[in-house]
């Protein structure tokens, strides 16, 4: 496990891969019992992973009782992620919901208490409301920061417009800055390359790439079987619905094949050669629902696709830019002064 700053913006250190803890507990009627939350997360941490990322939704709030245990004995080891903003029970409270100053303050009062700490390290606004000014949201999260509630925030879901504005409203008005994005990225689920990821690798924002196995279809199973997400959780799932997710299934279980490794050790090492050929730092989250699930994310590290390998599965999953991408590039060459390739841009100092 090798370990990197979350983003430009933070001297944050964090593990390589965090691990996402959604399926700790079973409160949602699926994941592991405590007995099996805890072996993942002991392995987890023997493998050197440091990065914990939970949500106060999750198991309607009995992952983050589970890691309190867990995370006992060597708070300070750890890099603790939470969030709030969805209902943490099945059937919400107005009041208890969304991403108002008041639902932020009683969220993290209540993290707290169930994390069994007196800090989190980075807090998560989980997804945006359509509702609540985001002067309003950059405010509270400043004013936890400066009382030590939490130490970092982020975004989770944000359309990349609303996390540019984000950051420009922070720096501009001093507030605690917005230290990254949480977006969901895999071979199969590649449209934030079109402006999230660009997007932070520009203001220097780290990026928690969550479902980087596609709700499970970049493992290939549900060409022989409807076992896991797809008949469990019955959400967040790709399916071979397109005729180009079928090429990437089919890429995938041939590169696996060339290297030995697994069609999900595949999958996770393209990642993680995506991450290292980018300007800030990319962490997948994997979320295991049992030891063997981790044993095989944690693979992953050792797997190294050649070069060939990794253009392959980058080309078969590409998506379109789209607008105003596909517009403007036939026209770079002549905004350019006729030669785009003779026009060498210099490259910004880190942030």
């Amino acid at each position: 496990m090798r370990y990197t700053t979350f983003g430009r913006r933070t001297g944050l250190r964090v593990s390589q891969f965090a691990l996402g803890t959604g399926n700790f507990g079973t409160g949602w009627g699926t994941g592991a019992e405590p007995d099996e939350a805890r072996r993942m997360f002991d392995r987890f941490a023997e493998a050197g992973g440091t990065f914990i990322d939970t949500a106060d939704s999750y198991q309607f709030g009995e992952s983050e009782r589970l890691l309190s245990d867990f995370l006992a004995a060597d708070r300070d080891h750890f890099v603790l992620a939470t969030k709030y903003t969805d209902a943490v029970t099945a059937q919400p409270d107005i009041s208890k919901t969304g991403n108002s100053r008041k639902n932020m303050i009683r969220s993290v009062e209540a993290s707290l208490k169930r994390l069994g700490t007196d800090y989190i390290d980075l807090y998560w606004v989980h997804f945006p409301d359509d509702l609540t000014p985001m002067d309003e949201i950059l405010r509270g999260i400043d004013d936890l920061v400066s009382q030590g509630k939490i130490h970092h925030a982020a975004l989770s879901n944000f359309p990349a417009w609303r996390v540019s504005r984000a950051a420009t409203l922070a720096e501009l008005r001093n507030w605690a800055p917005v230290a990254g994005i949480q977006v969901e990225y895999s071979l199969v689920e590649r449209t934030a390359d079109r402006e999230l990821l660009p997007m932070a690798e520009s203001l220097g924002l780290g990026a928690a790439l969550w479902s980087p196995l596609g709700g499970g279809l970049l493992t290939g199973k549900y060409r022989t079987s409807t076992e896991g997400r797809l008949s469990s959780l019955k959400t967040l799932v790709h399916t071979e619905a397109t005729d180009q997710k079928t090429a990437v299934v089919d890429a995938v279980l041939a590169v696996a094949d060339e290297t030995g490794a697994t069609p999900a050790q595949t999958s996770v090492a393209w990642i993680n050669e995506r991450a290292r050929r980018a300007a800030t730092s990319f962490v997948p989250i994997i979320g295991p629902r049992n030891l063997e699930q981790l044993d095989s994310y944690l693979g992953a590290l050792d797997v190294e696709l050649s070069p060939e390998q990794y253009e392959r599965l980058s080309e078969v999953s590409a998506v379109p830019p789209g607008v105003p991408y596909e517009v403007t590039t036939g026209v770079r060459d002549k905004i350019r002064g006729g030669d785009a390739s003779l026009v060498d841009a210099p490259t910004p100092p880190p942030a």
